[in-house]
């Protein structure tokens, strides 16, 4: 099930929202789970069991630790955990990928394995996981209580597709939450304006990708077009499921990571992934980077960590090559910074930090969208100019004008300056009562308008669920 969908957002969400107020306070955790599993199975059926199997594996190993602290016990446990969970994602995730090239490297003919990508188990199995290492090293206290452990592996609003929410962040609030009508309405605002991205800018913008990567004519503009329409799609597409799920939790009383914070005004690479999938490259960096040594280490193992780091960064977006050469791309320009690009970058004015980045970044999404280095490579030379085509082509100017409109939204959308003109106005007493007059008025606005969309449109599932 979708959040962008009519039956989650005329059925589901309103029934459960009911169920959760108007039942005992002590029944809300049943009700969240039950929801939480019911979810799941409408979109994978078969597969909700794999998820109740990882949730039971991760307690009972936490419970065992927790137990037998600092013994081969708890040494095995975690190893279990850590080995059964890296095994599943494997074998759903990268099986494929695996015989296809074994086929391919010694000319064999293994028959592929027909087998579909459980819904977010990139991110349950990540989640869980650093449940079970958290409760090792001894940072968070082990959770006694099963069910309300599985409330938190299954919590519908980022079950399937982020952000990657911990343990510590929910822990307090699992056995006790304050729900306040403050939090409940910030959090539909934040739900609705998450909707409107979804539906209002990324399917229109991929809309636009598609009209014109499929034009009759190859142009310079229709290339440019196609990268920019994308990178723009992907962000409001994942970044507007953060807001919706991050919306969710505030409306039954949890309060979720903050997963984007304007990463296209970012000043280099390295910004970007502080700015962009916040909780993605915060468990990467807790888990994998420091504990390989992070910088404190040799230049040359530095530059190992990074490589590690991102060719299994590349490889958690999809089981494919040209995600782990998008992976090693961005570690490259990593190492590049680090060493001296950084002191060089400082002494530039803002603009030109800010355009440096947003070309390495264009570069980023070409890789990122095609899968076949001839397309990828061909597409660049299309867009610098050289592949002997036209500036631009009648079919993608109309395009443009077209969408034009979508275009600056999007744009304007993805920079702060909306969330700062709101807060300069908040900054004179009379302008915070019209904007906190206002709110409500572009919330529901914004949700029939949304709405509206969600009837008439097609269906069009997150990007981020196939990775």
């Amino acid at each position: 099930m979708v959040f962008s969908t009519y039956p989650f957002l005329f059925y589901f969400l309103p029934v459960f929202l009911a169920l959760y107020y108007i039942l005992p306070k002590k029944a809300r955790n049943a009700v969240l789970l039950l929801a939480s599993l019911l979810f799941y199975y409408i979109g994978e059926q078969g597969y909700a069991l794999l998820l109740l199997f990882s949730s039971v594996l991760d307690y009972t190993a936490g419970r065992i630790i927790e137990k037998h602290r600092g013994s081969r016990r708890a040494k095995a446990a975690l190893f279990a955990s850590i080995f059964c969970n890296l095994l599943l994602l494997g074998f759903f995730k990268y099986s494929g990928f695996v015989v296809e090239n074994l086929n391919a490297l010694f000319g064999l003919s293994i028959p592929p394995l027909a087998i579909d990508l459980p819904l977010g188990i990139s991110f349950y199995t990540f989640q869980t996981m650093s449940y079970t290492l958290d409760v090792y090293k001894g940072n968070v206290r082990v959770q006694r209580n099963l069910p309300n452990f599985m409330v938190y592996v299954t919590m519908f609003p980022q079950l399937v597709a982020g952000p990657i929410v911990r343990y510590r962040d929910v822990a307090d609030k699992l056995d006790d939450r304050r729900h306040t009508w403050e939090g409940f309405a910030t959090g539909a605002t934040r739900f609705v304006v998450g909707l409107g991205k979804k539906l209002l800018l990324a399917d229109t913008l991929g809309q636009l990708g598609a009209a014109a990567q499929g034009a009759a004519e190859r142009s310079v503009l229709s290339c440019w077009l196609v990268v920019v329409s994308y990178m723009l799609q992907v962000y409001f597409d994942f970044s507007g499921y953060s807001d919706m799920a991050i919306g969710l939790g505030r409306i039954i009383g949890f309060s979720f990571p903050e997963n984007f914070n304007y990463p296209f005004i970012a000043k280099s690479v390295s910004e970007f992934w502080r700015r962009w999938h916040i909780s993605m490259g915060s468990w990467f960096r807790d888990y994998v980077y420091i504990p390989l040594g992070g910088n404190r280490v040799s230049p040359l193992k530095w530059a190992r960590n990074i490589a590690v780091v991102w060719c299994i960064t590349g490889l958690w977006h999809g089981a494919a090559w040209n995600f782990v050469l998008w992976g090693l791309y961005f570690g490259v320009f990593l190492v590049l910074e680090k060493l001296f690009l950084h002191k060089f970058m400082q002494k530039a004015p803002s603009a030109l930090q800010r355009a440096y980045t947003l070309v390495v970044l264009v570069v980023s999404f070409v890789i990122f969208r095609f899968e076949n280095v001839a397309d990828i490579a061909g597409h660049l030379q299309g867009m610098a100019g050289l592949a002997s085509l036209p500036a631009a082509d009648r079919e993608t100017l109309y395009y443009l004008r077209s969408y034009g409109p979508v275009l600056l939204i999007a744009a304007l959308g993805a920079t702060p300056v909306l969330r700062d003109l709101v807060g300069r106005l908040r900054s004179h007493r009379r302008a915070v009562a019209a904007i906190d007059a206002l709110t409500p008025v572009f919330t529901v606005t914004l949700l029939l308008l949304a709405a509206a969309y969600c009837v008439d449109g097609s269906f069009s599932p997150f990007l981020y669920f196939r990775f």
